[in-house]
């Protein structure tokens, strides 16, 4: 009796832990999440996302240049980096021995643990140096950079789950290499693959500092990726560090808007691992 009442113990003991770990897990994202939307729900409107700045000291405003911006320069990062992330992630997954794959592996790996504003700098040095002016390209360049690993390494890891027998049956079947790849091996893990390339697109539309060595920032609307633009964390950033009041609400609703972006790719995310394509023996 005392051995079964002491095992019962540890064990409520040790499920109230972990229902402690969750909460203050959460509960710095909700207090994030209470405080930006005290602050900054307020300024959200229909002007707020169609226009463009207004003059320091008349009211109103919104930050459509940012919402351009980023969506262009993360539009860009996405048609480069996804690409390339995912095919170096089949690669690595399929030829794990190769020395290219060993090398990749590698370097994803530092990479991934790489401070955002190092790479900032890299691009900066590269691309912005040698071009005598900042662009949005140059900031496309520094956010696929950041991308590529990420989605390469999730996209090996979600490879390898696929069980051999699958490779097997189609090389059975006539099947080449590439194709199997392709069309087997790809397309059952599919859902993972997605999930990985959207929490990659998420991470990199809330990056500041390579941006801050990149595209510089733009107080206009721009659609010239070979000029400066703008992107919501740079009006996060600028504005929350202005003098004015004005900003400073702005900054507030901004903040909130890219916390709802990311959410929202997040949620995306999710769904996509609920696809009809899943991983089974």
């Amino acid at each position: 009796m005392n051995r079964r009442f002491l095992r019962l113990a540890v064990s409520n003991v040790m499920v109230a832990l972990t229902v402690v770990a969750v909460v203050v897990a959460v509960l710095p994202l909700l207090l994030i999440l209470a405080t930006l939307i005290a602050k900054g729900a307020g300024s959200l409107s229909t002007a707020f996302f169609t226009q463009a700045p207004a003059p320091v000291g008349e009211p109103g405003g919104g930050v459509l240049h940012g919402l351009v911006g980023t969506l262009m320069m993360v539009g860009v990062a996405s048609l480069a980096g996804l690409p390339i992330g995912i095919g170096a992630g089949i690669h690595c997954a399929e030829y794990p021995h190769s020395r290219l794959s060993t090398a990749a592996r590698f370097i994803a790996d530092v990479m991934n643990g790489t401070p955002s504003i190092v790479v900032g700098v890299f691009a900066w040095t590269w691309i912005v140096a040698k071009q005598g002016h900042f662009s949005a390209l140059a900031g496309s360049a520094a956010l696929g950079m950041l991308m590529i690993p990420m989605v390469m390494r999730t996209t090996e890891e979600m490879i390898k789950l696929v069980p051999n027998a699958l490779r097997e049956a189609a090389l059975a079947l006539g099947y080449p290499r590439w194709r199997t790849s392709i069309t087997v091996v790809v397309r059952t893990c599919l859902p993972g693959i997605v999930t990985g390339s959207l929490l990659a697109v998420a991470r990199v539309a809330g990056e500041t500092a390579p941006l801050l060595f990149t595209a510089l920032g733009n107080q206009f609307v721009s659609t010239d990726l070979n000029q400066p633009m703008a992107a919501l964390p740079l009006v996060v950033f600028s504005y929350a560090t202005g003098p004015y009041e004005e900003w400073h609400t702005l900054a507030w609703a901004t903040a909130l808007v890219l916390i709802l972006v990311v959410t929202v790719l997040s949620l995306l995310a999710r769904w996509a691992t609920r696809s009809r394509f899943t991983i089974n023996g």
